[in-house]
């Protein structure tokens, strides 16, 4: 059930007669989802905007097991409303869980789920929970996108109560600069309630549903910016307070008192940070709230997220320490060594153990000839060093005098030959390395022999280690697979751009393959930050059939971005 609510993407109604607490169980359960406290699919006009009514259409009737493309497998079904279903799938092909929303090709809103789901996968933005297929096939529509089981909606989060300051800042934050980064691709999300919003295990937050869900209920809006910017500052207000800042409940927190209008949230709680208190003021003035201290209302989510950076930066709270347990003397410091103790009534005692007896002298006859046999083997050593000495002496002299001779010879007869690699080896697999292999389809690229394509991983934004998400915390790259065990003499791979960090390991000779890293124990390049082309040539072959070129952090663009790859690896044997 918890990986329903974290991956589930908001699609029923939720209208009925049951009581407010079931209704929130529900929202985290199953992904209800309400705008603005009302009935999400309802017969009603959206704010700032319309919902196109769907004509009767049944969902595709399908059943679990069934599988799309012969690639995703049906498992279980989240959500059956208004003509379409949601499913949590099993991508066969990269053995990863995903989830896929299905409607008739016929449906009046299939050609706009299509358009807005394949726009949103055009972004890349790791900041939105990315969209990875849209198709039209067999009369049916799909689209499928990221399942993040780790992840909790912010909806889990409020039920426990508000968030503190800093973690309220980080929220507003994240959204408002990944909203931004949205419109300037002309993308609106137009359905950001608290179930859209995912936090992962680092921190971050992440947005599900940008444009699909608003197409899939056919919601438009006139002013997309504006809706957005006023979803933003209603997931703040109730981070902050605990409360929906309209008059109806919704996702489990009780709204505002009716008749008394949308009032500051240091009115609804006590300790509410000041400046977060007004900044979500200033995001809910578009539904005629007066702005706080006069300050201009924040109209788009760039003028929010300029506005959070213009605050003094919230630190985290400071960790909690617990008090070391009272210090315990030991039996030593409390004296009751050989000594009695301080309690100890005068009658009693307590007996010194006594001192082991020394050893006996080496005056008797066993200990004289054991001296005499000591200082032996100390004269046998001293003249044997100083014979090495000179005959090494006599050695060096022998060969500056030019004289010929066995004497010529310091070198010895086995050293080790130098190892000079030879020509590449043929490769007869390549796959991406990785929890969540980045486009696994381009892995061929990068051993292609062909400088002209490259394996290029999708563009991180903020953190050089892959955005610091958690579905790469192990870095990516590309496993070469040999076909059999060979010897490796070195290396030679072009990278996409200089500024990689970058390992290759190879795994053991006996391995039948090699997908984790541990699989790959034996260090042949140590991590570190590269050029654009990474050539080496080892000391001593290594005997491997799987070879990872491993990169944990990729370079920068210089603008906040981060992206890499690789265009060719060559793996080097021995000459002959």
């Amino acid at each position: 059930m918890a990986e329903r609510s974290t991956a589930a993407v908001d699609v029923a109604d939720n209208s009925g007669d049951k009581p407010l607490a079931a209704k929130a169980d529900k929202a985290t359960a199953d992904g209800v989802d309400t705008q603005n406290g009302r009935a999400a699919d309802g017969p009603m006009t959206e704010k700032d905007g319309e919902r196109t009514p769907a004509a009767p259409a049944a969902a595709p009737e399908l059943h679990s097991g069934h599988k799309l493309a012969r690639r995703y497998r049906l498992e279980e079904c989240v959500t059956r409303v208004d003509g379409f279903s949601s499913w949590r799938a099993m991508d066969e092909k990269l053995r990863r869980a995903v989830g896929v929303h299905l409607l008739p090709a016929d449906h009046p809103r299939a050609r706009s789920v299509l358009a807005a789901a394949r726009s949103s996968a055009l972004l890349g933005d790791p900041r939105f929970v990315q969209v990875l297929d849209a198709v039209e096939e067999n009369d049916l529509v799909y689209v499928v996108h990221e399942w993040l089981p780790d992840a909790t909606e912010l909806t889990a989060l409020l039920a426990a109560g508000p968030l503190e300051p800093h973690e309220a800042y980080q929220l507003v934050s994240q959204i408002s600069q990944a909203m931004t980064a949205a419109h300037r691709e002309g993308l609106a999300h137009l359905r950001l309630t608290p179930s859209a919003i995912l936090r992962t295990s680092t921190g971050q937050y992440r947005i599900r549903g940008l444009a699909v869900n608003a197409a899939l209920r056919g919601i438009t809006s006139e002013t997309p910016q504006r809706a957005d910017t006023e979803a933003i500052g209603a997931l703040l207000y109730a981070a902050l307070t605990q409360r929906w800042p309209y008059e109806n409940d919704a996702y489990g927190l009780t709204g505002l008192p009716k008749g008394v209008g949308l009032i500051a949230p240091d009115q609804v709680r006590a300790g509410v940070h000041r400046g977060l208190g007004e900044l979500a003021m200033r995001a809910l003035a578009n539904d005629g709230a007066t702005a706080s201290r006069q300050e201009p209302a924040c109209t788009t989510p760039e003028e929010l997220a300029k506005a959070v950076a213009a605050m003094p930066r919230i630190r985290p709270p400071e960790p909690a320490f617990t008090a070391p347990p009272e210090y315990q003397h030991t039996t030593y410091q409390q004296g009751s060594y050989g000594r009695p103790t301080p309690g100890t009534p005068p009658t009693q005692s307590v007996t010194a153990v006594p001192p082991p007896p020394p050893p006996p002298p080496l005056n008797s006859r066993t200990g004289r000839a054991l001296k005499w046999g000591v200082a032996a083997l100390l004269i046998a050593a001293l003249g044997l060093g100083s014979w090495q000495l000179a005959d090494t002496l006599l050695r060096g002299n022998n060969g500056g005098s030019g004289n010929s001779g066995s004497n010529q010879q310091t070198e010895p007869t086995d050293a080790p030959k130098e190892i000079k690699p030879g020509k590449p080896l043929p490769i007869g697999n390549a796959t991406v390395f990785g929890k969540e292999p980045i486009k696994a389809e381009d892995a061929d690229k990068a051993v292609d022999r062909n400088a002209d394509t490259a394996w290029v991983t999708k563009v991180f934004y903020g953190y050089a280690n892959f955005g610091n998400l958690d579905s790469y915390d192990d870095g990516s790259g590309i496993v070469v697979d040999l076909g059999s065990v060979q010897d490796v003499a070195g290396l030679d791979v072009d990278l996409y751009a200089a500024g990689h960090k970058v390992e290759v390991r190879a795994a053991s000779p006996e391995a039948s393959s090699a997908r984790s890293l541990s699989d790959f124990p034996h260090e042949v390049v140590k991590p570190s930050t590269t050029g654009k082309d990474l050539k080496t040539t080892l000391e001593t072959p290594v005997k491997t059939r799987f070879l990872l070129v491993h990169i944990t952090a990729l370079p920068s663009d210089g603008s906040g971005a981060y992206r890499g790859g690789i265009k060719e690896i060559k793996v080097l044997g021995t000459a002959e």
